[in-house]
């Protein structure tokens, strides 16, 4: 009871201020148009990826996420297409996102740089039917929810807004990376009985892939992700042998009051065109005394066979790359 009515408080607190920014994911280097709408068709086909993401197990109100995105080149315009859908469900609160966006390409060096916009709806809803205080009255029964707060709803709440995000991605032979903005006008989102001010999030994102003879290869990757008042970094690598399987791990956070999970990663390419990665959280924070770690599962297929009327950049795919 005591850990449901701290994130009762919490989820309450953040709803009166500026709101969960954004959803943690450990796959973000084999997911990267999730975090930037500049990263749409650099994979120079049909790329399609579905994400289920359960944060911090038998923690009462814990955070729940799916996500579904596809992206392709579409080089008559000399850029790329993608799509983007995303819930996540925190106790009482739920997210909704569904965007589009598209990018300029241009050839720089012996890579591509692109400059993405991403453009869609965020819809955020509040459950008040599921909330419960010390001093309330409630009988399921007969229909009874009497919070004894004003400022608390009774049923479910939810509004809308518009948001943006721009982004910009250069991608090279064996060295890629880029900055995105999410949120950029920072949208207030009114509901009935409280407002959701959303915050612009910031996203810096860099990945590398190193030979290592002829079978095997390195791929580090870091991101930092910050609202300015908040910054959170994470490093990865990756070990991919015959182009087929993937194994390592990462750390979240960057000193003792930012550790959060040290993560331990899997991934298989089943196919020319599907692959199949799972990424274990194990909780290094003070939340390891009331959760189980995280599961994170990610299913992507490819294509694998360039589209796209136009001229496609020099740039080729590197199938080592997860």
């Amino acid at each position: 009871m005591r850990v449901q009515l701290i994130l009762l408080f919490f989820g309450i607190s953040l709803l009166q201020s500026h709101a969960q920014q954004g959803i943690q994911y450990s796959l973000y280097m084999m997911n990267r148009f999730n975090y930037n709408p500049a990263y749409a068709g650099l994979d120079y086909d049909i790329n399609i990826n579905g994400t289920y993401r359960q944060q911090w197990v038998d923690l009462p109100g814990s955070p729940t996420s799916t996500a579904i995105n596809a992206h392709m080149p579409l080089y008559i315009a000399r850029g790329g297409l993608g799509f983007q859908l995303k819930t996540d469900q925190i106790g009482v609160q739920k997210s909704t996102l569904i965007q589009l966006a598209y990018n300029y390409q241009l050839e720089i060096g012996n890579g591509v740089l692109a400059l993405g916009l991403g453009a869609g709806f965020l819809q955020r809803s509040l459950d008040g039917s599921m909330i419960r205080t010390p001093d309330g009255i409630y009988d399921e029964s007969n229909g009874i929810i009497n919070h004894n707060d004003g400022l608390l709803p009774v049923s479910e709440e939810n509004g809308q807004r518009p948001v943006f995000d721009v982004g910009v991605y250069y991608k090279g032979e064996w060295l890629e990376g880029g900055v995105s903005v999410r949120n950029v006008t920072e949208p207030s989102i009114g509901l009935t009985s409280l407002d959701i001010q959303t915050t612009r999030t910031y996203f810096a994102t860099f990945s590398a892939n190193v030979d290592v003879g002829y079978s095997f290869a390195l791929q580090p990757s870091f991101m930092i992700r910050s609202d300015i008042l908040q910054t959170q970094t994470e490093i990865s690598v990756l070990g991919v042998y015959e182009q087929k399987y993937g194994i390592g791990g990462s750390l979240r956070g960057y000193n003792s009051n930012s550790l959060d999970a040290v993560a331990i990663i899997g991934a298989w390419n089943i196919s020319d065109g599907l692959r199949l990665a799972y990424a274990y959280d194990l909780t290094i924070s003070s939340l390891n005394n009331v959760s189980n770690g995280s599961h994170e599962l990610l299913l992507t297929y490819r294509l694998n066979k360039t589209i796209g009327q136009g001229r496609p950049p020099r740039i080729i795919y590197h199938p080592r790359a997860f």
